[in-house]
C-alpha cells in the first residue's frame, strides 16, 4: 500500500550509481519499521521500502549511506549483463552457445554441435532475434520440465492440474493449493541438475504446501542434488536475469 503523502514527499525515481542510472523503486509499507533496500533481480533497479510518513531527506540520506554497498552489489553484475544478439552467447540448460543469425527469413531456431562448438541458428528479421531467441528457451523449459514433473509426480504418488511459464522475478515456481505449477522460463539457461531440483521443489509442494523437515526430505528423495542446486540458485540465479532478450537500442 503506497502513501500519497509519501509519493510526493519522498519518492526519487531513479539512483546515480557510478555514473550508471538505475530504475529506483520506492514503496510504503504500513508494517515496515524500518528502511530495506535490495537490487531487483538482474540487477536492472534498485528496490526500497519505507515506513509511512518518512520526509525526502530521510529517504536521500539512507540511499547516500548504503551507496557503497550499492555499488559493491551491483558491481556483481559486471560480466553477466548482456543483450541477446547476433554473435552473443546465451547459456542453454548451462552450456554456452553461440547465436548466429542465419539471416533467412523463415525457418526454425535450433542448437547445433558444430566443429568450432555449440551454436544456436537464428533466422527471421535481425530484430527478431532477442525474441526467437526467448520463443527457444521457452519451449525447452516446456520440454525439460514437464518431463522431470511427470517423473517426480510419479515417484511421490501425486498428480498436478497443469503447468506454466512465466517471466517471473520474485521466485523460481510456485504451486497452489489445487495443484497448479508455475516455473520460470529463464530456467531453461541453469544446469540441468537445477532444473531438475526446481521441478522436484514443486512436485513435493503437492505433498507438503510448506518449507518443514519432511517437505525438504521429500525435496531431496526426489532430487539429491538438492543441497548443491540451492546454492547454485542462490549464489548464481539473479545472473539468469541480467540476461536481456528486448532489441538494443540503437
Amino acid at each position: 500500500m503506497t502513501s500519497p503523502d509519501v509519493e510526493k514527499r519522498a519518492k526519487p525515481t531513479t539512483i546515480d550509481l557510478g555514473g550508471r542510472v538505475l530504475p529506483l523503486n520506492l514503496k510504503t509499507n504500513a508494517r515496515a519499521r524500518r528502511m530495506t533496500l535490495k537490487i531487483e533481480p538482474g540487477g536492472h533497479a534498485v528496490s526500497l521500502t519505507v515506513p509511512p510518513g518518512l520526509a525526502r531527506h530521510e529517504v536521500e540520506g539512507f540511499l547516500r549511506r548504503h551507496h557503497d554497498w550499492l555499488l559493491e552489489r551491483m558491481s556483481r553484475f559486471e560480466g553477466h549483463e548482456s543483450h541477446i544478439a547476433d554473435g552473443g552467447t546465451v547459456k542453454i540448460f548451462g552450456v554456452p552457445h553461440t547465436i548466429r543469425h542465419s539471416g533467412n527469413l523463415r525457418g526454425i531456431t535450433e542448437a547445433r554441435n558444430e566443429p568450432d562448438g555449440m551454436v544456436l541458428r537464428v533466422s527471421g528479421p535481425a530484430e527478431s532475434i532477442g525474441r526467437r531467441v526467448a520463443d527457444y528457451l521457452k519451449k525447452e523449459a516446456r520440454r525439460e520440465i514437464t518431463d522431470r514433473v511427470k517423473a517426480h509426480a510419479a515417484a511421490s504418488g501425486k498428480s498436478y492440474v497443469s503447468i506454466s511459464f512465466k517471466d517471473t522475478r520474485s521466485r523460481w515456481g510456485s504451486c497452489s493449493s489445487v495443484g497448479n505449477l508455475n516455473f520460470s522460463w529463464r530456467i531453461a539457461m541453469a544446469p540441468l541438475f537445477v532444473v531438475d531440483y526446481l521441478a522436484a521443489h514443486e512436485v513435493a509442494h503437492l505433498s507438503e504446501m510448506n518449507h518443514g523437515p519432511r517437505f525438504w526430505a521429500l525435496c531431496e528423495r526426489l532430487c539429491p542434488r538438492t543441497p548443491e542446486a540451492r546454492k547454485w540458485l542462490k549464489n548464481e540465479g539473479s545472473f539468469l536475469h541480467a540476461v536481456r532478450f528486448d532489441a538494443p537500442l540503437a
